[in-house]
């Protein structure tokens, strides 16, 4: 059941949050706004793949 809605999440993230990587972003250079999707992007991702 946890795993569906990761799985759920990661799909619905993929459609409304910004790919930085395609956008070649700098972490070093990033805002913390974009921190914060790039560590909740991660979250979602593990948890989807555990």
């Amino acid at each position: 059941m946890r795993k569906q809605v990761f799985k759920f999440l990661s799909k619905i993230n993929k459609l409304i949050l910004p790919s930085y990587s395609k956008q070649r972003l700098d972490l070093a250079k990033a805002t913390k706004l974009q921190m914060a999707i790039i560590g909740w992007k991660w979250f979602v991702t593990k948890n989807a793949l555990d």
